[in-house]
C-alpha cells in the first residue's frame, strides 16, 4: 500500500545519548513544501511476553516505574541491546522476572507504544507450556511477580487500573485469541 502521506528528514542533530535512548532534533520536509522541526526519541525497542498458564492465569509483575512515580502491574517485558533478537530477549525476560520457561510461543505482532515522537518497537509473543526455573533479576529491578486470571486481568484493563500500553495491548490480544479458540 502506497503511503498518502509523507515527511522526509532533512537534517538530523544530536541533542542527546544516553545508556538508553538518543534524543535528535530533525528538520523534516512536510508533503505541503512546507518545514517542521520533529524532536525524535530513538530507542532499540523491546521485547514483551505474556505468560499463559493452563489454568487461565497469566504471570504479571508489579514494578515502581520512575518516570511515572507509581508501582504498575506489567507484563513482563525488557528493553533490547543494539542488534539483539527479539525473541531471544522476550525468552530471557520470561525467566529473569516470572522465574519460568515454556515449550510454545505464540507471536502477537510488534507494538508501537509512543508514534508521536519516539522510534520504540515492543515485540510480543504468549508463551504456554509453562515451567518453573530460577528468577535472576538485573541489579537495579525490583519487581514482584504475581499470577492474576485472565478474565481479572481483562478488567483491570477495562477500568484503568492496568494502564500500562504494552500489558493493555498484550492483555487484549491474549483474550481475543482464547474466546476466539485460537489458544
Amino acid at each position: 500500500m502506497d503511503a498518502a502521506h509523507f515527511e522526509k528528514t532533512l537534517s538530523s542533530e544530536v541533542l542527546f545519548e544516553g545508556r538508553v535512548v538518543t534524543l535528535t532534533k530533525d528538520v523534516a520536509l512536510l508533503e505541503n513544501g512546507e518545514t517542521s522541526i520533529r524532536e525524535v526519541v530513538h530507542h532499540h525497542g523491546g521485547a514483551c511476553i505474556v505468560p499463559y498458564f493452563e489454568d487461565g492465569t497469566l504471570c504479571m509483575v508489579r514494578q515502581f516505574r520512575y518516570a511515572m512515580q507509581q508501582e504498575l502491574w506489567e507484563l513482563p517485558a525488557g528493553k533490547l541491546e543494539k542488534g539483539e533478537d527479539p525473541f531471544e530477549a522476550a525468552k530471557r525476560e520470561l525467566g529473569e522476572e516470572c522465574g519460568l520457561t515454556a515449550d510454545h510461543y505464540t507471536p502477537l505482532g510488534e507494538f508501537y507504544p509512543t508514534v508521536g515522537y519516539d522510534t520504540e518497537i515492543i515485540y510480543m509473543w504468549v508463551a504456554t507450556g509453562l515451567h518453573t526455573t530460577q528468577m535472576h533479576l538485573d541489579d537495579d529491578e525490583f519487581l514482584t511477580p504475581d499470577r492474576i486470571p485472565l478474565a481479572k486481568a481483562y478488567e483491570m484493563v477495562m477500568s484503568g487500573e492496568i494502564k500500562d500500553g504494552k500489558t493493555i495491548a498484550g492483555v487484549l490480544k491474549l483474550k481475543a485469541l482464547v474466546d476466539e479458540g485460537r489458544l
